[in-house]
């Protein structure tokens, strides 16, 4: 399954809002109860985001989430380092949740 990594940094002001936009996300997920897609993001200090996500097709499945689409529309504006997407290889883990099975 691959692995994206994207890290970015909000300004200060739009930080809230980004956190809000992306558990509008996850809202949207649950209530779908998607199983082919695993994701998640972590606030990073104040202003730094990083969002994991396994999708077993490509493109993801989040593009067609219209929270996400609404995520995706303001975030550069939201942004003063713009989201940098990385392929990612899971090399090991020890204990994690579902997230990366």
């Amino acid at each position: 399954m691959p692995i994206t990594i994207v890290r970015y940094t909000t300004r200060p002001e739009a930080a809230q809002t980004n956190a809000d936009l992306i558990s509008q996300v996850f809202a949207e997920l649950a209530a779908q109860g998607r199983d082919d897609l695993r994701y998640a993001a972590f606030r990073l200090g104040d202003q730094e985001f990083l969002h994991l996500s396994l999708a077993q097709a490509q493109p993801s499945p989040l593009h067609g989430i219209a929270a996400f689409r609404r995520f995706r529309e303001g975030v550069e504006q939201r942004c003063v380092e713009p989201p940098r997407s990385l392929s990612a290889v899971l090399v090991g883990q020890y204990r994690l949740p579902d997230l990366l099975r």
